[in-house]
């Protein structure tokens, strides 16, 4: 697991919430402003066609049996992680590393 640094408000924070001391004031107002955001965020809305070979296919539908999802949900997760720069070559970081 990551070891993040935190600040002084941070880690008061986490030693609340892991102490069940926290307490949110969060008003029903901007919670639900942020549960209507965030399933604004993961709608899908629309539909691709895309053409890939049956190899790949296949090893994305045995990775998403792994997984326990469907391979549609484990491709839109991968576009997802690209897009928003948290999927990382790992491939491509050993050569850029033993170089």
């Amino acid at each position: 697991m990551k070891k993040f640094k935190l600040d002084e408000d941070e880690h008061a924070l986490l030693e609340a919430f892991e102490a069940d001391h926290f307490e949110s004031n969060l008003t029903p107002e901007r919670k639900a402003f942020i549960a209507k955001s965030a399933e604004a965020t993961f709608k899908k809305d629309k539909k691709i066609n895309i053409r890939i070979s049956g190899r790949d296919l296949s090893a994305l539908q045995r990775r998403a049996l792994e997984e326990g999802i469907p391979y549609q949900t484990l491709v839109s997760s991968i576009i997802h992680k690209y897009i928003s720069g948290s999927l990382c070559d790992v491939l491509s970081n050993k050569s850029v590393n033993n170089a």
